[in-house]
């Protein structure tokens, strides 16, 4: 079976040749939270009743996924049902069952994450981004921040399409004296603004950064404080 490398594969070797880096570590988790799979179940699902097939061994319970629907039927071996849903959804779904995740088994990225692993890693997907009312006092060019970042934050938000037209990066100081970064969205989909509020705090979270690095907002075509920033800001595409 020729397949392709995937994401969840480039992240895995990553992890592999360097298991000191915990950055790496954690793209592995971030492309596991963005990548479908397939889900090995107990029976056909019926609307939306699925029951993951468990597998009782002797280092704990596991459910199996892979990333690729090949990948599954060569692990069974014959037709098996399953279901196709993210690693996002997977992992909350298992939050609190004592269950385990193998990954990928019979290949060479296979992984088997603990039951505490699939905790952290809902318990880390479900955080949401505080809310803060600081007013912008001005705007200035960013400051270096990590190409890391960067990279991870176009990779996520490339997955969840066109929701914006674009955003801007840039530095700033609020009212009070506050400074920081402000990765402003121009003309998002108003009901998206959540989704790309999140997108953005994961993209911190899994680039190994603190979380009060980037501050986000939404701002229209016209709108005074977008001219002010187009200034200055570094603009960001995906």
């Amino acid at each position: 079976m020729d397949i392709n490398m995937t994401d969840l594969d480039q992240s895995y070797l990553a992890m592999m040749l360097k298991p000191e880096d915990d950055r790496l570590r954690l793209h592995y988790y971030d492309a596991l939270a963005d990548s479908e799979l397939f889900v090995l179940l107990e029976r056909e699902p019926k609307a939306s009743d699925i029951d993951p097939k468990v597998f009782a061994l002797e280092g704990g319970p596991l459910v199996l996924v892979f990333d690729v629907e090949e990948r599954l039927s060569a692990f069974t071996g014959a037709a098996a049902p399953y279901a196709a849903l993210p690693g996002r959804v997977i992992a909350a779904a298992l939050v609190g069952q004592g269950v385990g995740l193998g990954i990928n088994l019979g290949v060479a990225s296979a992984m088997i994450l603990p039951p505490s692993a699939v905790q952290w890693l809902a318990d880390t997907l479900a955080h949401q981004p505080a809310q803060d009312e600081g007013r912008p006092k001005f705007f200035h060019p960013p400051q270096a921040l990590p190409a890391e970042l960067m990279r991870v934050l176009t990779h996520k938000l490339s997955r969840i399409g066109a929701l914006a037209d674009y955003a801007l990066l840039g530095g700033v100081e609020y009212e009070g004296g506050r400074r920081g970064h402000l990765l402003a969205f121009v003309d998002a989909n108003q009901n998206a603004e959540a989704a790309l509020a999140k997108t953005a705090t994961e993209a911190l979270t899994f680039s190994g950064l603190d979380a009060g690095t980037l501050d986000v907002t939404f701002l229209a075509s016209g709108d005074r404080g977008l001219e002010m920033l187009k200034k200055v800001g570094q603009r960001v595409d995906w």
